[in-house]
């Protein structure tokens, strides 16, 4: 694969320098000289809610670096019904499945606007061969990867009703706008993420609201009180 090495920096390779998640990014340890090489086969995406990054068993042709906002993963059954599995934030790399040369597991939608850098898979072919550093760079997100998805199976299917949307909230928390404004799922989506009916999420939401927990915000934002969410937690933890 010829790499870019011409005339001025290419943009891609600024814009890379100058990220604000370079530091905890797929290729935070490269120098500039290695951006500079690499960057015009990769594709900065600005995406609106609601748009699919890329569907559940298409070709994984690329890994995406989320550089600001949340997308979520879905999957569906027989019936059709849909579920959502996970989230990423900032920072996260999403869609490893294609370094296995396999289909997507899920379908990755953004809930809110969102940054995204595309790196095809190409590329992180030919760098794993010469960049010492990025193979286990590799294997530390697919590991944090996993990690987060057995957690989100524990906390989101344990424990009374309410204690599993308050786990939702302060999972939701860790990926503010900057705004300091979470997305807030529909209350069906809640419902199907922590295995309760639409009314007990409806319900459970606007007790939350009542205590100041949470401030609803449209289009599908809140505001949390973190104090309040903490010692809520605590307590339903508690008994």
């Amino acid at each position: 694969m010829a790499l870019y090495r011409q005339g001025e920096r290419h943009p891609q390779a600024q814009a890379c320098a100058a990220c604000e998640v370079r530091s905890t990014a797929l290729f935070g340890a490269l120098d500039d000289a290695a951006l500079d090489r690499i960057h015009t086969h990769i594709a900065s995406l600005t995406l609106e809610p609601e748009t699919t990054v890329y569907d559940r068993g298409t070709a994984g042709l690329a890994v995406y670096t989320l550089r600001s906002g949340v997308v979520r993963f879905e999957r569906s059954n027989a019936r059709g019904d849909r579920r959502i599995v996970r989230l990423a934030g900032r920072g996260d790399l999403i869609g490893q499945e294609a370094l296995l040369q396999r289909p997507y597991t899920d379908e990755a939608v953004a809930c809110t606007p969102v940054q995204l850098c595309r790196i095809p898979r190409t590329l992180i072919d030919e760098l794993t061969r010469g960049e010492n550093t990025l193979p286990r760079a590799l294997m530390m997100r697919w590991q944090s990867a996993l990690d987060a998805a057995e957690a989100w199976v524990f906390d989101l299917s344990t424990g009374p009703a309410r204690l599993r949307l308050l786990r939702l909230l302060r999972r939701l928390a860790e990926h503010t706008d900057e705004a300091g404004l979470i997305w807030l799922p529909r209350r069906e989506d809640i419902g199907a993420m922590l295995d309760m009916t639409v009314e007990t999420a409806s319900r459970l939401v606007s007790t939350l609201r009542r205590e100041g927990v949470l401030e609803l915000l449209p289009p599908r934002h809140a505001r949390l009180d973190l104090a309040a969410l903490e010692a809520a937690t605590r307590r339903a933890d508690e008994g």
